[in-house]
């Protein structure tokens, strides 16, 4: 089995697990399964997880030529995906690890998300992602992504008064706190994007 392949069940096992963890959840506090599932999907990990599940599954499908296929088999996708979780992995252990104490279960599906998978996309990147012309617009692209997941978490926040991390909660924190906090989220990205784009520029042809 390939390192994609390995990627791609990972993340795909990772995130049934969670979303059966996150059902059970639900049901046990008396919610609905799509409220549930609206919550699940307002988190960053589990989008990214899952952007990474379907970039790596299309990078391990060889011998395969849909539209879908070849997008994320692009070099600067497959980059962008493994700056996403690299970052996800960054943030998580830097601001939320110390936060909670998760047991047995439901640690190893958290290292897995937010340990592992990270690891593992930046170790593909550096062996297999070969250099490629990297133009200003795939840059402004790659921060399509988190520009628009802030906004559509301060949207749902505003409606539902759910947050789902602590240090963008406008609720307890305030809007110019958070607008704080969203800025150096943002520009931590930017930084390593731009290690990102470094390492390829300083790569052998």
């Amino acid at each position: 089995m390939t390192l994609a392949a390995i990627i791609a069940v990972l993340a795909w096992i990772s995130l049934v697990a969670q979303a059966e963890l996150t059902i059970d959840r639900t049901l046990a506090r008396g919610l609905s399964v799509l409220d549930r599932i609206a919550r699940m999907s307002s988190y960053l990990t589990n989008l990214t997880v899952l952007a990474c599940a379907v970039c790596f599954t299309c990078v391990a499908l060889r011998g395969r030529s849909s539209a879908i296929v070849r997008f994320f088999r692009q070099p600067t996708v497959v980059t962008a995906v493994v700056v996403y979780m690299v970052f996800v992995g960054i943030a998580y252990n830097l601001l939320l690890r110390g936060l909670w104490s998760p047991a047995a279960y439901r640690l190893l599906l958290n290292e897995s998300m937010h340990s592992v998978l990270p690891m593992l996309a930046a170790l593909y990147w550096v062996l297999f992602v070969p250099r490629f012309h990297l133009r200003l617009r795939h840059c402004l692209l790659w921060l399509v992504y988190p520009v628009a997941y802030l906004a559509v978490t301060f949207w749902r926040g505003s409606l539902s008064d759910f947050y789902p991390y602590p240090f963008i909660n406008v609720d307890v924190l305030g809007v110019r706190h958070v607008v704080v906090n969203s800025a150096l989220l943002f520009g931590g990205f930017v930084m390593l994007m731009a290690v990102f784009v470094g390492i390829n520029f300083r790569r052998r042809r």
